[in-house]
């Protein structure tokens, strides 16, 4: 294969002489077209255009696709073509491409908005989500009502396997990350108490982040984009196959068939993957303590003890069910609200783990408040 060549020339006539050699093909490296497109945007344009291809060798789309250009550009400078040099395959395929004219308001035209509109834009369309997210919860807590007294359509094998989903095969990832979090939470705190010779209270700073904050958070972002995704994209692809359309017409609510039954599993499964995840970040701090103290692990674990109350452990269980609701709930939204295309499923995919992240974080600020005014 001969590699594509394009020279040019501006003669002294005021043609603007273009000559193809070697191979054009979508699968070579072409030329760029820049400099030639150049010459014929200056002002004067050249007179006349004249194309030699007595040197072209194999040919397709990557050629004519580069002639289109040229043609077009030559004409908005008004400047005549002479194509005979080209083949007469090329020329009649050239012919046809410019034989009917682009039908006006035929081509997008991008316009960029103003600075206000886009903002008007961002929160209309933001307020219209919520407004969805809303209406969706409303449908939920109906079908969870149904579910509860037994008159839910939904099959019990599907909850058993949305249960084992959530928890037994997320542990793998809990664990990880858990124990790392609790290492570095160890190592920090190491680092700053043993200066002021209170380094045992590592223990206490690692036992409170953990059960309180960290393991539920932690927990709840993990699963946001392990299973929060995983609920959008298999509803989504759903709704692209119209498995949902026909489940409406055998008189079945999607509601209660496919979300009901995930968001109970994930309320579920929540709690005990944030006490497993607490679990493993203690045991990360308690391997670093043991490591960078002088202490025993009888004494780093009856501090632990001690500084662990019942209030702690038992707020940080409820902002594991309520981070699990909220994950099921973009989750499962998200991919009812899909489009049926799939694009539409990675797009809605995407949407629920960054909706389930922000309304983690909200919960969390939320819930910190209400925690530090009652005492807890």
């Amino acid at each position: 294969m001969d590699n594509a060549g394009l020279n040019h020339q501006l003669l002294n006539d005021g043609t603007l002489a273009v000559s193809f050699s070697g191979d054009w093909l979508l699968e070579s490296d072409l030329p760029s077209l820049k400099p030639v497109l150049d010459v014929l945007e200056t002002v004067p344009a050249p007179t006349a255009l004249s194309i030699d291809a007595a040197h072209l060798g194999d040919w397709d789309t990557g050629l004519l696709s580069t002639l289109v250009r040229l043609r077009r550009t030559a004409g908005q400078n008004a400047v005549d073509i002479d194509d005979s040099g080209l083949p007469e395959g090329a020329r009649q395929l050239l012919t046809m491409a410019f034989a009917v004219r682009e039908r006006e308001g035929a081509r997008r035209h991008t316009r960029e908005k103003p600075f206000l509109e886009a903002v008007g834009d961002w929160t209309l369309g933001h307020v219209a989500d919520m407004r969805d997210l809303l209406a969706f919860t409303g449908r939920l807590v109906m079908s969870l009502g149904r579910v509860l007294r037994g008159k839910g359509t939904y099959l019990r094998a599907h909850l058993v396997q949305y249960i084992q989903e959530a928890g037994a095969e997320a542990l793998p990832i809990v664990s990880l990350i858990s124990f790392l979090i609790g290492m570095i939470f160890a190592f920090v705190g190491v680092m700053q108490l043993q200066s002021f010779g209170a380094g045992i209270y590592t223990a206490n700073l690692v036992g409170i982040a953990m059960v309180r904050e960290m393991a539920p958070i932690m927990t709840a972002i993990i699963i946001a984009g392990r299973t929060g995704a995983a609920y959008a994209a298999e509803i989504g692809t759903m709704k692209v196959n119209e498995e949902i359309d026909a489940l409406t017409t055998l008189g079945i609510d999607p509601v209660d068939f496919l979300v009901s039954p995930r968001v109970i599993a994930l309320v579920l499964m929540m709690p005990l993957l944030t006490l497993y995840s607490s679990l493993l970040g203690i045991m990360g701090g308690t391997a670093v303590g043991l490591a960078m103290l002088d202490v025993s692990m009888p004494q780093y674990v009856a501090q632990t003890i001690n500084a662990i109350e019942l209030n702690s452990l038992l707020g940080g269980l409820f902002k594991s069910v309520v981070y699990g609701s909220l994950i099921a709930l973009a989750g499962c939204q998200q991919g009812m609200a899909c489009g049926n295309s799939a694009m539409a499923v990675g797009q809605s995919t995407t949407k629920a783990v960054v909706m389930g992240i922000v309304l983690i974080v909200v919960s969390a600020s939320v819930l910190t408040i209400i925690y530090i005014n009652l005492g807890i």
